[in-house]
């Protein structure tokens, strides 16, 4: 497996480590519920340079992004950040990602650390009609995340930044380090913000972080927090919610797919925002005791089968169960019972509103 950067510094701070995407990676150190909780009412760090970035430049950058992505790209301004994804042919997704316009001619785009060959590819493939200039800069950029409400009281001792906007961006020193890029952005809805420099800095940049938050007794956070922390929140995951065969109409995306351009896919993903999907992700909370997990049949009152659990977890902020999960279009009605098939018992839950805890940003 591949390593971060940061492994070693992962392996003393006790961590426990797991594969994830190709690399091993820090899926705990302190307790999931602990990091969870951190987050939420402090503040946490994590190591997510596991991700993949590509700079798109040149004149030909923004034609050949407008064909490949869903959002509407012309529409991104220097230092603002867009979350997108990529539709294939077919009527489902290659891969969601957050694009940056660095410069007036240049995007960044960070991608899913399990799609990063694919979506390499994909974009090659479109780029021999408009003949972008394409880099893959994964191998050498290390992504750190510090999210949660007391966060920049972090960044705030270790960069000039009066006001950094959500899903904003910006260009600077960070810890003594020239030529960082600081995002307000990240994957908890707890605010934040996320850390990319050159792997060379990425050692550096982790002690200060660590050493500034000392006095807010600042901790690390692994993988699974990071995915209990986005299911509170309702946040697509590549694999559970979205896949090469699922609807990005159906996984909620619309607000994200601009129909006014001709990109991949356009006809069916018009069709589909004007008529609707047969199916919907929901989100629902567990009555009964248990955990929903991935895979697992969700049924109606009269015990017909009407869809699946796409993500579950034991919420450590409303200390019930809770998931994601697509059911039938006319089955969605939120406060609606359902019932979770778990180990051959049925347990109750409801259909609830999306976010499960409020958006802290």
């Amino acid at each position: 497996m591949k390593k971060t950067v940061l492994h070693s510094i992962h392996k003393k701070l006790g961590a426990k480590m797991g594969p994830f995407a190709g690399y091993e990676m820090p899926i705990q150190y302190s307790g999931v519920k602990n990091e969870h909780l951190s987050v939420r009412s402090n503040v946490g760090i994590f190591d997510v340079s596991h991700m993949g970035e590509f700079l798109i430049s040149g004149l030909n950058a923004i034609n050949l992004l407008q064909k490949i992505c869903s959002n509407n790209i012309k529409k991104i301004e220097v230092g603002q950040a867009q979350y997108n994804y990529f539709p294939n042919e077919s009527g489902g997704v290659i891969d969601d990602l957050i694009i940056y316009r660095t410069k007036k001619e240049e995007y960044l785009l960070v991608v899913n650390a399990s799609n990063i060959e694919k979506n390499w590819r994909w974009i090659n493939k479109w780029n021999l009609k408009f003949n972008a200039k394409i880099d893959n800069i994964s191998e050498e950029t290390c992504l750190i995340a510090i999210q949660g409400p007391n966060s920049m009281k972090i960044v705030n001792k270790l960069a000039d930044i009066k006001d950094l906007k959500y899903y904003r961006h910006t260009t600077t020193d960070f810890a003594g380090i020239p030529n960082t890029l600081i995002s307000s952005t990240g994957y908890t809805g707890s605010g934040g913000v996320e850390i990319y420099c050159n792997k060379n800095n990425a050692i550096e940049i982790w002690t200060s972080i660590f050493d500034a938050g000392n006095f807010l007794n600042v901790i690390p956070v692994g993988l699974a927090a990071r995915n209990t922390l986005r299911i509170e929140m309702g946040y697509c995951l590549y694999g559970n919610e979205i896949n090469e065969k699922t609807s990005p109409i159906s996984a909620g995306l619309s607000w994200i797919t601009n129909t006014n351009k001709n990109s991949v896919n356009i006809e069916q993903l018009k069709f589909e925002k004007l008529n609707g999907t047969n199916k919907k992700l929901i989100g629902l909370q567990l009555v009964d005791k248990g955990i929903p997990r991935s895979g697992y049949k969700i049924y109606d009152k009269f015990g017909v089968e009407i869809g699946h659990i796409s993500s579950g977890t034991h919420s450590p902020s409303l200390e019930i169960g809770i998931g994601l999960g697509y059911v039938n279009t006319d089955s969605c009605d939120v406060g609606t019972d359902v019932y979770i098939e778990v180990r051959n018992k049925k347990l109750k839950a409801k259909i609830s509103k999306l976010p499960f805890v409020k958006n802290q940003l």
